[in-house]
């Protein structure tokens, strides 16, 4: 996975709590290891972002599921200007890519976003490209499953422009605590519940910035 990372990039891996050695292997392959003690998916995102210093920042999954390769040509597009945020759409390839559960979760959440901010998305995926300055601003607060929801939730009411474009979606390597079971897929869709329950709020808009 880190390997397809593309040339000249800085890869930032996030380890809350692992014990298979998985962060010492990262290190040895080059990427940046920032420890997080809190555990939670939005704890391990919100570190690796305070940890970037480019003015563009990607996030990824890093179970091969996803090619981070293909970042570079969705950075490229916020760097135009196209979307202030740009979401990877999973598009399955390969049985067992997508569990049916951790679909219909998807489903449910993509239609209350769209009530919630008129967003028309079809996939709220991990795989997603924006400003590091302007995610800072959007203050987010969520630590569990809910981070990335409330990232585009918060960017919809900040008046930026989200959209999304299709990327394979591939069998994961390893089971996933949240869609590799019903009860963690219902559980983060609580936790995404409660996100889209906040009231809007003023949050600053995507600018140009140098990098930190």
């Amino acid at each position: 996975m880190l390997a397809r990372v593309p040339a000249g990039w800085r890869a930032i891996v996030v380890d809350n709590g692992s014990t298979d050695g998985s962060a010492d292997i990262a290190r040895s392959l080059g990427a940046t290891v920032v420890h997080e003690s809190r555990r939670g998916f939005g704890a391990a995102c919100h570190a690796g972002l305070l940890a970037a210093r480019a003015d563009l920042v990607c996030f990824c999954d890093c179970d091969a599921s996803m090619d981070p390769g293909l970042l570079a040509a969705m950075a490229a597009g916020v760097a135009a200007g196209e979307a202030d945020l740009l979401l990877g759409r999973r598009r399955p390839q390969g049985r067992g890519a997508w569990p049916l559960h951790a679909r219909a979760g998807n489903l449910a959440l993509a239609r209350m976003l769209r009530r919630r901010t008129g967003l028309r998305l079809h996939d709220l995926g991990p795989m997603r490209v924006a400003r590091r300055e302007a995610l800072l601003g959007l203050e987010l607060t969520d630590r569990r499953s809910g981070y990335p929801l409330q990232m585009v939730v918060r960017a919809a009411d900040a008046g930026w422009r989200v959209a999304e474009t299709d990327v394979p979606y591939l069998p994961r390597s390893g089971k996933s605590k949240v869609t590799g079971t019903w009860r963690g897929t219902w559980q983060a869709v609580r936790d995404m519940r409660k996100v889209l329950a906040e009231p809007p709020g003023i949050r600053s808009a995507p600018t140009e910035g140098a990098s930190a």
